[in-house]
């Protein structure tokens, strides 16, 4: 009974020193400030689900859109004929290096070329190397390495021997003293053997017999040589 009374003495102390010094209106102030702002929190928190939860939505919808994009493109009717503006050249499949289209620099078309034929792409070395030579025939890049590799990657691809036969003829005709020179008769026979000048061919044969026996050059031809005479002989 005596802790009851006490208590309630000192509330009533508490309330009216608040009271007094004006701190009690204070006090409730804060507290409505700190109740507004947690409320302004909670609203901002539901609005920020909702938005959320709209993203996702549209996320879904652009998905799905996408989707129907790409399916409409695939059911396109095969026979329909797309219209290309006339100023703009086409790309060609066969084509790799599209030339009329890119506008490759000298230095570029020789880069790639090189590059394709360090790893055994001869027809994309052939066709990188030919643009090369076709475009820039004077460029300060061309040299009898350059040819000799540009005949190498023509050959070896198989499918340009006019093109080794040409790189390879200018080789020898620009630069007679080329340390590249018997390397060059050698595949230049070759090409000329597959492009059905048998005759061309077997004078390099016997050329290189008499003069070259001891030769890297004679070495390879050797391997072939008892092949081909013998088509040639047919």
């Amino acid at each position: 009974m005596k802790e009851l009374t006490l208590f309630s003495v000192l509330a009533f102390i508490f309330t009216y020193t608040v009271g007094q010094y004006g701190l009690w209106d204070e006090f409730k102030q804060t507290a409505e400030t700190v109740h507004h702002y947690e409320y302004r929190s909670l609203e901002l928190s539901k609005q920020l689900r909702f938005a959320k939860r709209e993203i996702e939505q549209l996320k879904a919808s652009v998905t799905r859109l996408k989707s129907e994009k790409e399916h409409l493109e695939l059911n396109l009717d095969d026979n329909k004929k797309s219209r290309t503006i006339a100023s703009v050249p086409t790309m060609s499949v066969n084509d790799l290096v599209n030339f009329g289209l890119y506008k490759w620099s000298a230095e570029k078309l020789l880069g790639v070329g090189e590059q394709a034929l360090h790893f055994k792409k001869y027809n994309k070395s052939a066709q990188y190397y030919n643009a090369l030579l076709e475009h820039y025939p004077t460029h300060k890049t061309i040299n009898d390495k350059v040819l000799f590799e540009a005949g190498i990657a023509a050959y070896e691809s198989k499918k340009h021997y006019d093109w080794s036969e040409k790189h390879f003829s200018a080789l020898l005709k620009h630069h007679p003293k080329s340390k590249f020179k018997r390397g060059a008769q050698l595949w230049l026979a070759l090409s000329q053997f597959y492009q059905g000048d048998k005759d061309k061919f077997m004078h390099t044969v016997h050329e290189f017999r008499k003069k070259y026996r001891n030769t890297k050059e004679w070495k390879v031809l050797s391997r072939y040589y008892e092949d081909l005479n013998q088509n040639y002989k047919k």
